[in-house]
């Protein structure tokens, strides 16, 4: 069945129940003599009068209380439907399905759940871990969040946080027992442990900035891994020196099991984004999970 079909069966229904054409249309928002022209093409296009009209009211034909009798049990589940999602708009429910680089679901996503959990106990939230650019569309994510450099051009984009710092560290036995590094050439005598990202299988780079002065260095890999809790756990273990952000290394060096060394050569990573698909209605619950992330 076609639009213009179901918008004459609603206004054929509205205009029978009302017994008006006045109060149906002040309900649609049109003339009363632009629905009477409407339905007499749908009466013209059956071959059935429908309604009989006189000065003072309108009223179901004998085959219009038929067609009324047919289509309440439709119109009530219709109703029904539409009320429900008026209850969905105020109380959003659903899932939230969200692809996001290993850093940000650390940093920004699971301090935030709690929170949102706790807000929206109807809405549950499935997070992919992925560190390459997502197709969420083709690849049927509601969100992603990604760092700016990688963000697609056509997505409308929220940004999340300022950007977060890096961290060199290591376990103090470790140092204790090889040194502090003093400059970034010193890492090139020592352990180093590397993250190897997931999906892209690339390792991190050993990038150093202080004052505008980048220096990229490749030094030798003693151990590696794909997952940021084993290269946290390698570098409390006095493995060696590992890159984390500041907010994953922020436990480990209040607790002394950590610390950080070169801090005036730690970069500065790109600000979080979270990008989503312009549409004209968002659903509630990727609406209330957006403002979730925003609000920090």
């Amino acid at each position: 069945m076609d639009r213009e079909t179901w918008a004459d069966i609603a206004i054929f229904a509205a205009i029978a129940e009302a017994g008006s054409f006045t109060q149906a249309g002040v309900r649609f928002g049109v003339s009363a003599s632009a629905l009477s022209h409407r339905m007499r093409a749908m009466e013209a296009r059956l071959g059935v009068r429908l309604l009989n009209r006189t000065t003072r009211s309108v009223k179901p034909t004998e085959a219009g209380e038929r067609l009324l009798a047919s289509l309440r049990p439709t119109i009530r589940v219709v109703d029904e439907a539409m009320t429900a999602l008026g209850a969905e708009r105020d109380r959003p429910a659903g899932r939230v399905r969200v692809t996001s680089h290993r850093s940000a679901v650390f940093d920004l996503v699971m301090p935030r759940l709690a929170a949102f959990a706790q807000a929206y106990p109807d809405i549950s939230v499935e997070v992919v871990v992925d560190d390459s650019l997502a197709d969420i569309v083709a690849q049927g994510f509601d969100a992603g969040i990604r760092r700016r450099p990688s963000l697609e051009q056509d997505m409308i984009s929220v940004r999340l946080d300022d950007g977060v710092s890096l961290r060199l560290v290591a376990s103090p036995d470790y140092l204790a027992t090889l040194g502090t590094p003093q400059t970034p050439q010193d890492v090139l005598d020592h352990r180093c442990l590397s993250y190897r990202m997931p999906t892209a299988g690339s390792l991190y780079p050993w990038t150093f900035e202080r004052g505008g002065e980048t220096m990229s260095l490749e030094p030798p890999q003693s151990f590696l891994t794909n997952d940021i809790e084993v290269l946290c756990d390698a570098a409390r273990a006095g493995l060696g020196l590992a890159w984390i952000t500041a907010v994953q290394a922020a436990p480990y060096l209040a607790s002394g099991s950590l610390i950080s060394v070169l801090e005036d050569w730690c970069p500065h990573l790109p600000p979080n984004y979270l990008y989503y698909a312009g549409r004209r209605h968002l659903p509630p619950a990727l609406r209330v999970f957006i403002d979730a992330m925003k609000a920090g």
